[in-house]
């Protein structure tokens, strides 16, 4: 077993894969070095002198400078070194594409065929409010419905998608709000939806179906509560009506191309990039070789890293859009007097991230070495195939539930520190370590940690693409079994 990996012939830096006390060695190629101070499971130790603002390197590429001199041995973190990052950048295309090795291998799941030709990995009863004042009707209403109701199938779960907007908002806030639940009534995992108003929301109902544009009148309904006597048995009465009109639905088999995933990572630590996420990133490239889709987003988890994912452009097009999606954001940050580099999360600097630049050269992992095919706004739905980046910020509750809106089935998310949440569609959780896959089997799905453990890379790949292929059949993920289930909008604006 590993206890120390240098990630690349480059590094002046090793990462701890086991806690290591003072006075300890630990042996890297050719040299042997002496431990000066004790250096917790996931964090840097200084391989060479890394002199007073010379960079730090770890995956070959610069994750921040020395403040002081850092003599071998010692521990590299937030005390000693710093990010390199500032504001908006230039950047020019100079594509550097690399060849994916797998191969299309005709691979098929059990899902639902929508009547639009997508393919569900669920088929569940949703209740979309419009506005967050209605959502304890929706509960009403839901709850009614399954003591009626002799059987839910072939439903096989019922959700409100609870959230706190709909109304108050302006601009591009209430944009965003009415996109999302759009996405989200239109998403292949709801066999049925309610979409349930008050009736004086600004998110009005008018305007709610126009954004939804084409859609199944048998199998999504409308309800506005202030116009009529009891809304909870109208509500009752059209979720008996939808279900009426799924009583024909079966899993049928669908090919791996139909399958978008999206890409999230949370609660890091210094294992993230040398486990789990170099994992999703091999299943990213195998999903773009059978024509499927995954989805990288967290923009803020890109700067530093940027210029790779630049390198992987399919076109200048996409390359311009890259461009634009990152100094956006930067921007974005900016315009709020806020530095573009704050971040990590104190539980990532506790597992052993210390600039952003490290986080991102983690985090990037995640997207294999396939060609960037697209790039999507916030709210918008998937077009292209392949491996496509989202707008959206790194927080885990609304970047997931972009990925979400956005057409994925089914969001992966990498973590080292664990979390128990989920979004509106499976979230499978995959731990970067063992420890913490054995402590919380409740929260963790998958384990890459066996990654530093003797087993192969390619040994693990088909593991995950068994796993996959079972959970988009059906198979439940612990967010699913915990039934935690939610939708965060995101908001950057005024609230009336």
């Amino acid at each position: 077993m590993l206890e120390v990996i240098r990630i690349n012939e480059q590094d002046n830096v090793a990462v701890a894969l086991r806690e290591f006390s003072r006075d300890e060695s630990i042996r890297i190629e050719e040299m042997e070095i002496k431990l000066v101070e004790d250096i917790p499971r996931g964090h840097k130790i200084a391989l060479t002198v890394i002199q007073a603002g010379e960079n730090v390197l770890k995956y070959g590429y610069p994750i921040g400078h020395a403040v002081e001199e850092i003599a071998p041995g010692r521990h590299v973190h937030t005390h000693n070194t710093k990010t390199n990052l500032t504001g908006v950048e230039q950047y020019s295309y100079e594509p550097k594409l690399a060849a994916n090795d797998y191969k299309n291998e005709q691979l098929t799941f059990e899902g639902y065929v929508r009547k639009n030709g997508r393919v569900g990995i669920r088929n569940e009863l949703w209740i979309v409010p419009t506005v967050g004042c209605v959502n304890g009707v929706a509960e009403m209403i839901i709850n009614r419905f399954k003591e009626e109701a002799d059987s839910i199938a072939p439903f096989e779960q019922t959700l409100v998608l609870k959230h706190n907007y709909g109304c108050s908002q302006l601009g591009d806030d209430h944009i965003m709000t009415r996109t999302i639940l759009a996405d989200a009534v239109k998403h292949p995992n709801a066999g049925g939806v309610l979409v349930l108003g008050l009736g004086c929301e600004n998110n009005s109902m008018d305007e709610f179906r126009e954004a939804i544009g084409d859609y199944d009148e048998q199998r999504v309904k409308f309800l506005l509560s202030q116009e009529v006597g009891d809304e909870v048995e109208a509500g009752v009465k059209l979720l008996h009506e939808i279900h009426r009109n799924a009583q024909g639905d079966r899993r049928q088999t669908a090919p791996l191309s139909e399958l978008s995933i999206g890409l999230k990572c949370g609660g890091s630590d210094g294992l993230s990039g040398i486990t789990a996420n170099p994992l999703v990133g091999r299943l990213s490239d195998f999903m773009a070789a059978q024509g499927g889709t995954t989805v990288l987003t967290e923009v803020p988890e890109m700067f530093g890293a940027e210029r790779i994912l630049m390198e992987r452009a399919v076109d200048e097009q996409v390359f311009e859009k890259i461009v634009d999606l990152i100094n956006n954001f930067k921007q974005y940050f900016l315009d709020y007097n806020q530095p573009v580099y704050e971040n990590p999360s104190p539980g990532n600097k506790a597992g052993g991230i210390t600039t952003l630049e490290d986080k991102s050269l983690g985090c990037t992992q995640k997207s294999g070495i396939s060609a960037v095919n697209d790039v999507i706004h916030y709210g918008e739905r998937l077009q292209t195939k392949g491996l496509n980046l989202l707008s959206a910020p790194g927080n885990d509750l609304v970047a997931s539930s972009a990925l979400a809106a956005a057409g994925c089935q089914l969001v992966i998310f990498t973590t080292g520190r664990g979390t128990p949440f989920g979004s509106f569609v499976p979230t499978m959780k995959m731990s970067t370590n063992t420890p913490l896959y054995q402590a919380k089997p409740h929260w963790i799905d998958f384990n890459a940690g066996v990654l530093v453990e003797g087993t192969s890379m390619e040994e693990i790949v088909r593991d995950l693409i068994q796993y996959i292929i079972e959970v988009a059949s059906g198979r439940l993920v612990n967010n699913e079994k915990n039934q935690f289930r939610e939708l965060a909008i995101f908001k950057n604006g005024v609230t009336l």
